[in-house]
């Protein structure tokens, strides 16, 4: 259920999606709502994406965000966060990012998932997950939180949509027999110089786990993954900053790379 009144959250939603399309700052939303809960917050994002697809946008992927502990630290919150992607976010394998659409980006290496099955909770665990995706692939996040100066709480984030901006997979589409992705290394490169190193265990534990509780928070809201979803897990080590003229290159042990430049 939610606290504030439905007219409150077109408002709040038609606020943070102009700040996203004309790439302008805001304050963030608790400040002049502080009594808003959870439901409020996932209420204004759901609006966010029904404008976009009445526009004639597309769902392009679904998302996990604030997933590992350096994230959590980084931006003090407690939890992870979950949220959407559209075609727009897409950028091609290799491509560019125009930052003069973006306010003040950060890339974030990730693992994504692809499904071949649909995942459903209550219930549902690091096995169901691994026996419903289809394979794993590189990517790269790029976040682009709309409030100043980078600064929010966890309300705040999950009406943004989780900072979601822009994102890139490549590399090889990898099948999970036999692969550990708690151990699966990575290395982030800007303009040539390693910026991040971790490993999948980094997110959560295990990767696997942020999709399932993406798949459990949907089932509480009578949703589900459906077959054939990308899903990123969620930023394994800080973001970086990036500006014009950057180049990020991501590289996973034994599933190749994907890289955007900025312009």
């Amino acid at each position: 259920m939610t606290t504030l009144d439905s007219n409150i959250l077109d408002a709040l939603a038609e606020r943070l999606e102009t700040c996203q399309l004309e790439a302008k700052d805001t304050e963030k939303i608790t400040n002049d709502h502080p009594d808003m809960d959870w439901d409020d917050a996932y209420a204004i994002q759901e609006r966010i994406l029904k404008r976009k697809l009445g526009r004639g946008r597309r769902l392009a992927g679904l998302k996990a965000g604030l997933t590992s502990f350096a994230k959590m630290k980084q931006m003090d919150v407690e939890s992870p966060v979950f949220g959407f992607m559209t075609d727009d976010y897409i950028v091609p394998d290799g491509g560019e990012c125009d930052t003069r659409s973006l306010i003040h980006p950060k890339v974030e290496p990730e693992i994504a998932f692809v499904t071949r099955k649909s995942l459903s909770g209550p219930g549902c665990h690091i096995g169901t997950v691994l026996e419903a995706t289809d394979f794993v692939i590189p990517g790269i996040e790029v976040i682009d939180s709309r409030y100043r100066d980078f600064k929010f709480d966890l309300k705040s984030v999950i009406a943004d949509n989780t900072s979601a901006s822009r994102f890139v997979i490549g590399g090889t589409p990898t099948r999970l027999d036999g692969l550990d992705l708690r151990t699966v290394g990575i290395v982030m490169e800007k303009n040539g110089e390693p910026v991040s190193f971790g490993a999948g265990a980094a997110v959560l534990g295990h990767p696997a786990t942020a999709i399932a509780m993406l798949a459990n928070h949907l089932g509480a809201r009578g949703q589900a993954i459906p077959a054939g979803t990308l899903i990123l897990s969620g930023g394994i080590t800080e973001a970086v900053p990036v500006q014009a003229g950057d180049n990020v290159t991501l590289r996973v042990q034994g599933m190749g790379s994907t890289s955007l430049r900025f312009v």
